[in-house]
């Protein structure tokens, strides 16, 4: 059996012929920029996450960058954030000339511990970047209470928890600002490369559309220096077509989440959702300090695995060379030894997970019989 880490194809089969209509239909019209499709689907995705305005943009990273931007945040300003998150983080803040500032995650979640914020607080601290890593919200009643007392601003990074609520409310809507990518692997995902930033803030929606688009309101007339980060009128017409799937592929991925902590083995440890999240299992990221081991056992089972991430920003080369401090994040660095992430995907068969909870026994039990003979 080969079960991959993640089966786009799937998904493509049962919407192949609407998607193809949507695409045909924005070619016929050949209203490519900025048109119908993008308007559309910028209204229903900030309905879904219960903000006044989305902005479509070119992907996740511009999502990050233009937000901090629209916020204000530049040279001299620091930004506090995790180390243990996807690069673009980061990247984002670097970009805008600011200085990103790490704190260690909680070990349960792996996202940020609001414990050790205010301590990082200076007289430059401009923004708080919290993580949603993995599809589970960060604890963010904390972390929005001192971004008031301390009147700064709280940017989230939702980018892999599309539909992921915290206390009843979604991720995106939470703070000032929300950034999302639909690169083609997340829950929702394009067709290549696209993003979004949800607020109800009219002021940083009015700078984030500016800015997209080279600072030009209207034609010709630029108020700013911008970019060029506008949504493409045919990925947006691909995600206007999927958003209405997107509560139940997140149940479905809800449900092989709860078949895989029935069917692996206690030795592993699994994603712990918190009482006040609702997980929508981006990545089942498991951990085991036999993940290589592990991972390589897997393999010659024909199942698909990753790492998101083995290496943390703040041990990264490139932080290095940008001059970066250095950091002693602890958790985070025992944390990334162990991590592996686990086939998921919306239509994962009951028959697959099964199989790979049945190999991942084998292999624990293996290194139980090991420890015994040794």
């Amino acid at each position: 059996m080969r079960i991959p880490l993640v089966d786009l194809k799937k998904q493509y089969q049962g919407l192949k012929d609407e998607i193809l209509a949507e695409i045909g239909e924005a070619l016929e019209g050949m209203q490519l920029f900025l048109g119908k499709n993008v308007q559309a689907f910028e209204s229903g995705f900030a309905k879904y996450c219960g903000t006044e305005s989305a902005i479509g943009v070119g992907s996740g990273t511009d999502a990050l960058h233009l937000a901090l931007l629209a916020c204000g945040i530049g040279p001299g300003d620091e930004v506090i954030t995790v180390s243990n998150t996807f690069f673009a983080t980061v990247e984002a803040i670097a970009l805008v000339g600011a200085r990103p500032i790490f704190i260690d995650i909680d070990p349960d979640t792996y996202n940020m511990d609001p414990s050790q914020l205010e301590e990082a607080f200076t007289s430059r601290t401009r923004a708080i970047i919290p993580v949603h890593l993995y599809g589970q919200p960060a604890d963010m009643d904390p972390i929005l209470e001192l971004a008031r007392a301390y009147k700064i601003k709280v940017i989230e990074d939702a980018c892999q928890a599309h539909g992921a609520e915290y206390k009843g409310r979604r991720t995106g809507s939470l703070g000032d600002v929300g950034c999302f990518s639909f690169y083609f692997t997340k829950n929702l995902g394009a067709y290549g490369e696209a993003g979004m930033i949800t607020t109800s803030d009219p002021e940083i929606t009015r700078q984030c559309r500016l800015l997209r688009d080279h600072g030009q309101e209207p034609k010709y007339y630029h108020s700013t220096f911008g970019v060029n980060d506008r949504l493409d009128e045919i990925q947006a017409a691909i995600l206007k077509v999927k958003l209405p799937h997107l509560d139940g592929w997140i149940e479905n991925r809800r449900n092989i989440a709860q078949a895989y902590n029935a069917g692996l083995p206690e030795s592993i440890a699994k994603p712990q959702e918190k009482a006040w999240a609702k997980h929508v299992y981006h990545l089942y990221v498991i951990r085991t300090p036999y993940r290589n081991e592990l991972r390589a056992w897997l393999e010659t089972k024909g199942i698909g695995t990753g790492m998101h991430y083995p290496i943390p920003i703040h041990l990264q080369e490139a932080w290095h060379n940008y001059g970066g401090a250095n950091y002693s994040l602890p958790v985070t660095e025992r944390v990334v030894g162990e991590i592996l992430s686990l086939p998921m995907y919306p239509e994962l068969s009951t028959e697959e997970v099964d199989y790979i909870c049945d190999s991942v026994k084998e292999f624990t039990g293996a290194k139980v019989q090991l420890a015994v003979d040794d």
